[in-house]
């Protein structure tokens, strides 16, 4: 037995409710908690929290706020899908890790909100996007690798001539 009793959590605080999309984005976001995740709504790539913060100042775009003056109110950014090679470069050259999150389903077939998935992470080391790295300068990258008994160590250039 306590010497002071235990107070209860009051009944009268409310907690902030999260909309379907928001548990969504929420849940695929803890997978990548160190990327910036495109979350594609839509016609539009959204960030959401943190990562629009920093996608807004990075994108020099308008940061706004989702479900404004609610309890779930959060910052939200983002841009028309059909410009993600406009955008992406210039995060990836920020030094952002990118977690691209299409719908992986079609809209018109589901009643219930659209199955998501990533499809793609970039980094500047890796990417398939042309736009990311420049063709006509040198570009490298390095990984190292820690082991309990070996260190390794790699190294590989792109050079332009």
């Amino acid at each position: 037995m306590t010497p002071f009793p235990v107070c209860a959590k009051k009944a009268t605080s409310k907690e902030k409710k999260v909309t379907p999309l928001m548990k969504q984005y929420n849940a695929i976001k803890v997978k990548y908690p160190n990327a910036l995740l495109l979350f594609r709504v839509g016609d539009f790539y959204e960030t959401f929290g943190e990562d629009a913060v920093i996608t807004a100042n990075i994108l020099n775009i308008i940061l706004t706020k989702r479900g404004a003056g609610s309890e779930s109110e959060t910052a939200l950014a983002g841009f028309p899908h059909h410009s993600l090679n406009t955008y992406l470069p210039k995060l990836v050259k920020a030094g952002q890790r990118v977690a691209i999150c299409d719908q992986l389903e079609d809209p018109k077939q589901t009643k219930t909100i659209v199955k998501r998935g990533v499809t793609e992470l970039i980094t500047p080391g890796v990417s398939l996007n042309d736009e990311v790295l420049q063709s006509k300068n040198n570009n490298f990258l390095a990984a190292v690798h820690y082991g309990s008994k070996h260190l390794g160590i790699a190294f590989f250039g792109y050079f332009y001539w």
